[in-house]
């Protein structure tokens, strides 16, 4: 009880300390915020990222929304395996390698059949923020097993300059959240087509 109460005073308070520090502009340029079940996808730059997205979303949306976290990062230490497990209730990525006889994205998937959205980077990793790197495969096999949920592409602008690489304290700087068009893969859709669809995607919000 005390636990879920600490979780939830947290979450108040991350989400008005990031929209205090950020300004988070929210911008839903290409659907609405409804309670669809999707998988935003969206580039990546900062440690901030994950936190100002679940930030922008509406407290229903929030609740039903889990990101997914590097494991090698996130759930290390006490405070930092508080707020990913209790306050975001995070889905653990392995950066590390697959261990065999397993898959890494079962995860995701078991939370996308108990019925939550996600939120996943799929460059795999922090990137310079002027460019995107190119999309790891892992969306294209949960849009191919779980073709029912919506993909939503999402542009966050100045996440690399508010935390950027190597830097342990944020600087107060604006930013937005730009959401895009959902979209889900095509029938008989490739592999490198549809990863390369889905980049544009996100690269097409940072001049919408």
């Amino acid at each position: 009880m005390l636990d879920r109460m600490a979780a939830k005073m947290t979450a108040g308070a991350i989400t008005g300390f990031a929209k205090a520090l950020t300004g988070a502009q929210c911008q839903w340029v290409g659907c609405g915020p409804y309670e669809t079940q999707r998988i935003y996808f969206a580039n990546h730059s900062s440690h901030l990222d994950f936190i100002l997205l679940w930030s922008a979303l509406p407290g229903p949306l929030r609740k039903r929304t889990r990101p997914v976290a590097a494991a090698d990062y996130w759930f290390h230490g006490t405070f930092k395996q508080f707020l990913i497990r209790q306050v975001f209730n995070g889905i653990p990525v392995d950066r590390e390698g697959r261990k065999p006889g397993t898959n890494p994205l079962q995860p995701m998937l078991d939370a996308l059949d108990e019925g939550a959205s996600l939120i996943i980077f799929p460059e795999g990793t922090r990137g310079s923020g002027e460019e995107l790197l190119p999309f790891k495969s892992g969306i294209f096999h949960l849009a191919k097993d779980r073709p029912h949920v919506e993909l939503v592409p999402v542009w966050m602008e100045n996440c690399y300059r508010v935390m950027p690489k190597g830097s342990f304290l944020p600087v107060p700087l604006l930013c937005s959240v730009r959401f895009g068009e959902p979209t889900r893969l095509a029938e008989g859709e490739r592999k490198p087509a549809f990863l390369e669809r889905l980049q544009k995607s996100v690269a097409g919000l940072r001049c919408a």
